[in-house]
């Protein structure tokens, strides 16, 4: 897990200097109709580790990996991320995940590998798995990382195009 968590932090480091180079009037620019723009994307995924940060933090203390799912397009529209200093997302995203780091660098090996019958993945993951294969904190929390790095190449292409 040691390399799985330098090469998240690799994402992060990465990342931040591509999304800090992006102009403020770019991060504003929905590349079609109903699509976010990279404001609400980076906002999504700020999100996204709120709602994983409380999983990969409870899932340490029980049995299963059922989790309640939300509404993201909610979450996007209520915060109003359009409006938001793109700089403050940048720094939002960027301390959020090196905090996400931090704590799966501190989950025991046992707690990560421990197989867990019931679970949500079918509703909450990116990749997702069968309801009944077993899954564990880790296949959860690289997951998560999968999404992120799908949603940043999503954004990045949208402020290239």
């Amino acid at each position: 897990m040691q390399d799985f968590v330098q090469d998240f932090r690799q994402t992060i480091t990465t990342a931040e200097k591509q999304l800090r180079a992006v102009p403020e009037p770019q991060s504003e620019i929905r590349p079609g109709p109903g699509e976010w723009s990279a404001k609400e994307v980076l906002g999504h995924l700020v999100d996204s580790a709120a709602n994983n940060h409380r999983r990969f933090v409870e899932a340490q203390a029980k049995d299963d990996l059922v989790f309640p799912s939300y509404d993201q397009l909610h979450w996007v529209k209520a915060q109003q991320y359009q409006q938001a200093a793109w700089v403050d997302l940048v720094a939002l995203w960027t301390a959020y995940n090196i905090h996400l780091a931090h704590v799966i660098a501190a989950i025991p090996r046992d707690v990560l590998a421990q197989p867990r019958s019931e679970h949500s993945f079918e509703r909450l993951a990116y990749q997702a798995a069968s309801e009944g294969r077993p899954v564990t904190l880790e296949d959860l929390i690289r997951d998560y990382h999968e999404h992120m790095k799908m949603h940043l190449e999503q954004l990045f292409a949208a402020c290239a195009g």
